[in-house]
C-alpha cells in the first residue's frame, strides 16, 4: 500500500510538473506554485497551491490544467484545488532549476 501511495505520489508530482503558467516557461512545481498535496484513501487529491499574483489572468486555465492533469493518475477519483496566499507566493519559493531557467542565477 505504501509503495501504491508513493507512486500515485510521485505520478501527481509528474504531472504538475507540465503545468505551465501561459506568461512564464516553467512548470508550477518549480515555480514553487504548489504547498500542498493531499490524497486521502478514497481517491481525492486536494491540491493547495498558490499564484505568482492575486489577480493572475490565467487563474482559471491553470487550475483547471491542474485538475484534469492530475485527475488523469491512476488511483485518482478527484481533484480539488484550493487557491490560496498565505504565504504568499516569492521567488525564493523556486527550485534551482527555474532560477536558473528564468536567470536569477
Amino acid at each position: 500500500m505504501d509503495n501504491e501511495f508513493l507512486q500515485i505520489e510521485e505520478d501527481i508530482v509528474g504531472m504538475l510538473k507540465t503545468v505551465y503558467d501561459p506568461e512564464i516557461p516553467v512548470n508550477i512545481y518549480d515555480l514553487g506554485l504548489i504547498y500542498k498535496v493531499d490524497i486521502k484513501d478514497d481517491g481525492l487529491a486536494h491540491i493547495t497551491m498558490t499564484l505568482t499574483a492575486p489577480n493572475c489572468p490565467a487563474a482559471d486555465f491553470i487550475v483547471e490544467d491542474v485538475k484534469m492533469k492530475v485527475g488523469s493518475v491512476k488511483g485518482i477519483r478527484d481533484v480539488q484545488v484550493d487557491i490560496t496566499f498565505e504565504p504568499e507566493w516569492s521567488k525564493e519559493m523556486m527550485s534551482e532549476e527555474a532560477l536558473l531557467e528564468l536567470g536569477f542565477m
